[in-house]
């Protein structure tokens, strides 16, 4: 299926309500925020883009500063997966590896969509051991995917 790079068509309806259900199904297990973001064209290094995006889409106002942005430049075929300062004091050098191997071999393959969720399952899976949900949790920030 040959994609739109248009970051509002980029998944069908289906895939972005199984993305959207993945979010929701990774924070139950955490206090951790997870949040995907779609461009299409980074005019820069796709990590420092992302670290923007981060700050600019309020990422570094959980309690626990401990959200993570999915960042997918279309265009580019580039990715970055970025956490807050409380995920990077407590989590080993791999933590981000893992995460970013869950993705990259279906990314390659064409298929984003199943890239995306078993990211963001790691993603859940990972912050769980570090940032267990407790009964006074609450979703602090929007489970949607934000564009840019």
């Amino acid at each position: 299926m040959k994609r739109s790079l248009n970051p509002k068509k980029f998944f069908t309806p289906e895939e972005e309500t199984q993305i959207l259900a993945a979010i929701q199904e990774a924070e139950q297990k955490t206090s951790g925020e997870v949040r995907v973001h779609l461009v299409k064209h980074c005019w820069g290094d796709v990590y420092e883009e992302a670290v923007k995006i981060f700050e600019k889409i309020g990422m570094t106002q959980t309690a626990e500063r401990n959200g993570v942005l999915i960042y997918l430049a279309l265009k580019n075929h580039q990715f970055a997966v970025i956490g807050d300062i409380g995920i990077h004091e407590k989590v080993p050098p791999n933590f981000w590896g893992k995460i970013r191997d869950a993705m990259q071999d279906d990314f390659h393959k064409g298929d984003f969509a199943k890239g995306l969720i078993d990211g963001i399952h790691t993603c859940g899976a990972e912050l769980a051991r570090f940032f267990p949900r407790r009964v006074e949790d609450k979703n602090e920030l929007a489970d949607q995917i934000s564009r840019g």
